[in-house]
């Protein structure tokens, strides 16, 4: 007899706050030159998908897309570095705010909590910045006669212009969204599933103009080798490129950081917490 009945695919959120705790634990509890590793090598899945973003909006004509359809755009090809980095497997800051999770369920300690943020933060930079390198020593931002550069630039000049409020603000929205995507591919069980999982949160982060401190991590420092090895390229571009430095990236790092930390941390991470665990 064929079984009619039916069956939600899908894990409840009791099971995926189950799940999350596991992750949680399995992760605090990495060697360091692994976690490392995998870390270098989500900066670098990022990394990939913000460049795919930069040239789905680069235009080298004079009638770009209107800016709702491209900020669509540029959100949805984005989304290619968090479906890289969950389905191939690496280490994510962002993502990895819900270890919190397992920290609240007294599973992990603080100082693991504290040691895995920090490895997986400097390899997700150490990631960003060699990606960025390579595009830089391939001259990929020359393409499309300059439209791509210019666009990698423009980026990055609004983005070390925000203000510290603005970015924290944007950046606790951002990860909000973020959090709220690994979570959801936490109850998936197939390929579709997750990537599904993770379109439109990510989807919305970014084309809300939200801020992603690994994403950051290339998009302003490749923004800064142009402007430092290609000046007069950087020049051409008509664009004020003043405020594009060291210290701007670091002005916008710090508040989105915080920010990132905040959103996943309270605004998903103890939210789950609270409702499914707390009693365990």
């Amino acid at each position: 007899m064929v079984d009619t009945s039916f069956q939600v695919d899908a894990l409840p959120p009791a099971e995926i706050a189950q799940r999350a705790a596991a992750m949680g634990v399995r992760k605090a509890n990495m060697s360091v030159i692994t976690t490392l590793i995998q870390a270098v090598i989500a900066g670098g899945f990022i990394s990939i998908g913000a460049l795919f973003a930069t040239i789905a909006v680069s235009s080298g004509s004079a009638s770009p897309l209107p800016y709702g359809v491209g900020r669509l755009l540029f959100g949805l090809v984005f989304c290619l570095g968090l479906i890289l980095t969950v389905l191939a497997g690496a280490e994510l800051f962002t993502g990895n705010i819900l270890i919190v999770i397992a920290w609240a369920s007294r599973k992990v300690s603080l100082r693991a909590l504290i040691r895995n943020w920090t490895l997986v933060y400097i390899g997700n930079l150490i990631g960003s910045l060699v990606t960025a390198a390579l595009v830089i020593m391939g001259e990929q931002y020359t393409f499309g006669g300059g439209a791509v550069g210019q666009t990698a630039l423009n980026i990055a000049a609004n983005k070390v212009q925000l203000g510290f409020v603005q970015a924290l603000a944007l950046g606790i929205l951002c990860n909000a969204l973020v959090c709220i995507a690994v979570w959801l591919t936490l109850g998936a069980h197939t390929t579709t599933d997750k990537i599904l999982a993770i379109l439109f949160p990510i989807t919305a982060f970014v084309a809300a103009g939200f801020e992603h401190s690994v994403a950051n991590m290339y998009f302003i420092p490749v923004g800064l080798m142009i402007k430092t090895f290609n000046p007069a390229f950087a020049a051409s571009t008509g664009i004020n490129l003043d405020p594009l430095t060291l210290s701007g990236f670091i002005q916008n790092m710090i508040p989105v950081t915080i920010g990132n930390i905040i959103g996943g941390m309270l605004m998903v991470g103890a939210v789950y917490w609270f409702l499914y665990l707390r009693e365990h």
